[in-house]
C-alpha cells in the first residue's frame, strides 16, 4: 500500500506535477546542504590561514572538495527542488539504435 503511494508521488513528480510536501522537505535540505557548505568553507578557510603559508595537505584538499560539492549540491536543490526528477524526452538522433561496425 505504502510503496505504490510512493511509486506514484514519484511517478507525479517526474510528470511535473507539483507535491507541496517534496517541494519543502527537497528545497530545505538544500538550504541545510548551503547551512553545511558555509561552516565548512569557514573551517576551510580557518585551515588554510592558520598556520604559516604551506602547500595543501590532503585534509585541506578534502574539506575543499567537501565544500564544492555542498555547494552543489545545495544550489541545485534549493533553486530547481523537484524539478530535478523531471522526464526530459531525448532528441531522436540520442535515442535511436546506431550500427557498431568495425
Amino acid at each position: 500500500m505504502v510503496r505504490t503511494q510512493l511509486s506514484g508521488r514519484f511517478a507525479a513528480l517526474r510528470a511535473g506535477r507539483r507535491w507541496w510536501p517534496a517541494e519543502i522537505a527537497l528545497r530545505g535540505l538544500g538550504l541545510s546542504l548551503l547551512a553545511a557548505c558555509w561552516r565548512l568553507a569557514l573551517a576551510a578557510h580557518r585551515m588554510a590561514t592558520t598556520p604559516a603559508p604551506h602547500s595543501a595537505s590532503i585534509a585541506e584538499l578534502a574539506v575543499c572538495t567537501g565544500v564544492v560539492f555542498l555547494l552543489c549540491g545545495g544550489l541545485a536543490l534549493a533553486f530547481v527542488g523537484p524539478g530535478l526528477f523531471l522526464d526530459i524526452p531525448l532528441p531522436p538522433h540520442f535515442t535511436r539504435p546506431t550500427d557498431f561496425k568495425p
